[in-house]
């Protein structure tokens, strides 16, 4: 039986383990990329571990969170991140020259390769046939040490595409349809290949949007194959020499397989507050919309920019909306701007952003007060976008211009006279802002400011655990819920016991107060417990306010991964129905924890307030176990088990 692509690259990077769906792997990682808001702590558990080189075949640290520089904390962590990452041997990409996963796609991605990103939208680069994955900071740090990535091998999902997208419909709506089917916690534990006859009418900027998306399953990664449509798309990006050809067998199998006709993809839209709150554009026709925002990793590709300028063009946005552009790098700008695209844009009323992440995470251009906001983002948690009564829709370019347009939702296949066209002969290479680290290693001084502290280690896991119940969530907490963005908060992402004081903040005030108050804590969590970004900080945060254990009926790859990661035990109710039964407040007690953790999955837990039992399980073995035990990989590293 032939293999699919995704096993043909695990294969070829495998290190230790079985490819058998379940069973931990290990798998040896090529290229890595950070970013400030997560790099910081990355560069500081590097240098912790006493490695003087990063010993990967690539690393790059970009800049392009916390560009706005409000006060000094900003600044100081990149001229810190610059400065490490010139001593440690990673290229540099400064604030302005765009998102990491569209700059990495541009002019890093080759087929093939493993990449592993501290930002749980890495699987961009799946666009390009690379098996990128999203992990925690920590994770990526081991990487660029040489270690392996571990992860218990995914299920392996078949995407078929065939026929090719109609006038007006877009690689964003292909995506939002597999989110329709498949849900935010849909594809824990899997990757999604796409293959089949269509794939070949889609672009690779086309290929990212989708696998960019991916993220939002709850995804390992999302795979195209490195076709000749990959090989013109690297010849244009000058890279030709970057390119394989890396394509399933046609007698792969896969766990299942999706099916999906893009002649029959229509122009969709998630509504508030979920991506996969998935609904046809049509039947949202006539909402007013406040604002409109083109751009993010997902869609700011040139023919993105392209599509939305050519709707808007010789016309004026309606007159109760704000547009922002925020185009992905700065070869777009450059490009879009040759092309004609940015005066098109700014002709017709739209305010050019920094090609930075922005408004995707609250960094600037929030909604007004109870606004609707279209965006051609990847995620509308609640308050993620700045204001926190916003009602955020996410949409494909065509449809963010046809309502920065008409004022409010419309069909833009309804919009005459506009067909997509093809601007990458426009495309305008320019490297000379991506600065190279020194070429052997030296005595570069890495620059500390005031507001970066240690990184705090977490103590083994006790044999005795008493703890109150600090919070209890409901379904599908994000990482925006347990440690916010925004630019009040990231400028905070390097000082642990400063960000500590807005864990959980949006959902309950008082929750550092009640952590602190306590002499250890529990989370209580529903399912899909800690979906959306890899920030690490959403486990590191909790572990410094002494929280213990999160009990919840689920969780989400990357979150769960970093609680072991930080020595907090994530543990799933055997019976949901426990749930149920607990409260704020009420005292857990659980005993034997490291013998039972190592003697099999289950636990026993009593809640003394409510004079009962429950039983959780673990689904930990192997390194992971030993892992959470010493109370943390740091530990780990340190310790050199």
């Amino acid at each position: 039986m032939g293999k699919s692509l995704a096993e043909k690259i695990i294969e070829k990077h495998l290190v230790s383990g079985t490819m058998k769906a379940g069973e931990e792997i290990a798998i040896k990682i090529d290229q890595t990329l950070t970013q400030d808001a997560t790099g910081t702590l990355v560069y500081l558990q590097f240098a912790a571990m006493g490695i003087p080189r990063v010993k990967t075949e690539f690393s790059v640290s970009y800049v392009d969170h916390n560009t706005t520089q409000g006060d000094f904390k900003n600044m100081d962590d990149h001229r810190f991140l610059q400065s490490a990452a010139k001593k440690y041997g990673v290229y540099f990409s400064p604030p302005g020259n765009g998102i990491c996963h569209q700059v990495h796609l541009e002019r890093f991605g080759t087929p093939g390769k493993t990449l592993l990103g501290s930002d749980s939208h890495t699987p961009t680069g799946g666009g390009i046939g690379m098996l990128a994955i999203g992990a925690g900071g920590i994770d990526v740090a081991a990487a660029m040490a040489g270690a392996p990535f571990y992860m218990n091998m995914p299920q392996i999902i078949g995407v078929k595409l065939t026929g090719k997208l109609q006038r007006m419909c877009s690689a964003k709506d292909v995506i939002l349809t597999v989110l329709k089917l498949e849900t935010v916690k849909g594809g824990v534990g899997k990757i999604y290949e796409y293959f089949g006859p269509g794939v070949a009418s889609l672009s690779v900027p086309e290929r990212a949007t989708i696998t960019n998306m991916g993220a939002e399953l709850g995804a390992t990664t999302s795979l195209f194959p490195s076709d000749l449509v990959t090989k013109k798309f690297l010849e244009l990006e000058k890279r030709a020499e970057n390119w394989t050809e890396m394509i399933g067998d046609d007698d792969a199998s896969y766990a299942h397989v999706i099916e999906i006709n893009l002649d029959k993809v229509v122009p969709l839209a998630a509504v508030p507050h979920s991506p996969d709150k998935v609904v046809p554009v049509k039947d949202i026709a006539g909402i007013k919309v406040d604002q409109v925002v083109i751009g993010s990793c997902t869609n700011s590709s040139i023919n993105d920019l392209g599509v939305a300028a050519d709707i808007l063009d010789g016309k004026r946005i309606h007159e109760g909306v704000q547009l922002g552009i925020a185009p992905g790098t700065r070869q777009v700008i450059l490009s879009a701007v040759e092309a004609g695209i940015m005066s098109k844009l700014v002709e017709a009323g739209g305010r050019i952003l920094e090609s930075a992440c922005g408004p995707c995470i609250g960094m600037g251009f929030a909604p007004c007060s109870k606004g609707v906001s279209a965006r051609t983002f990847n995620r509308n948690f609640p308050g993620r976008s700045g204001t926190k009564d916003a009602e955020v829709y996410l949409v494909s370019p065509e449809t963010a211009a046809a309502a920065a347009l008409k004022g409010e939702f419309v069909d833009p296949r309804d919009i005459p006279g506009v067909e997509k066209r093809d601007y990458v002969q426009f495309i305008k290479i320019d490297d000379r802002m991506v600065l190279p680290p020194d070429p052997v290693e030296a005595d570069t001084e890495v620059i500390f400011g005031p507001n970066i502290k240690p990184v705090p280690l977490g103590a083994p896991v006790d044999d005795t655990i008493k703890a109150s119940v600090i919070i209890k969530t409901g379904d599908n907490i994000t990482t925006d819920h347990i440690m916010p963005a925004g630019s009040k908060i990231l400028p905070l992402r390097s000082n642990i016991p400063e960000i500590s004081k807005h864990v959980f903040e949006q959902v309950d005030s008082e929750f550092y107060n009640k952590a602190m108050a306590a002499d250890a804590g529990i989370i209580i969590g529903g399912e899909n417990y800690g979906q959306g970004s890899s920030r690490e900080h959403a486990a590191l945060a909790p572990m410094f306010l002494k929280i213990k254990a999160v009990i919840a009926k689920s969780f989400a790859r990357i979150h769960k991964a970093n609680l072991i990661n930080f020595g907090i035990l994530p543990l799933e109710f055997q019976n949901s129905a426990d749930y149920d039964t607990i409260d704020e407040a009420d005292e857990l007690v659980i005993v034997d924890v490291r013998k039972n953790l190592k003697d099999g999955n289950t636990l026993v837990i009593v809640n003394k307030t409510k004079n009962r039992e429950f039983t959780v399980v673990h689904t930990l073995g192997g390194r992971f176990l030993d892992i959470l035990i010493n109370g943390g990989l740091l530990n780990t590293i340190k310790n050199g088990k």
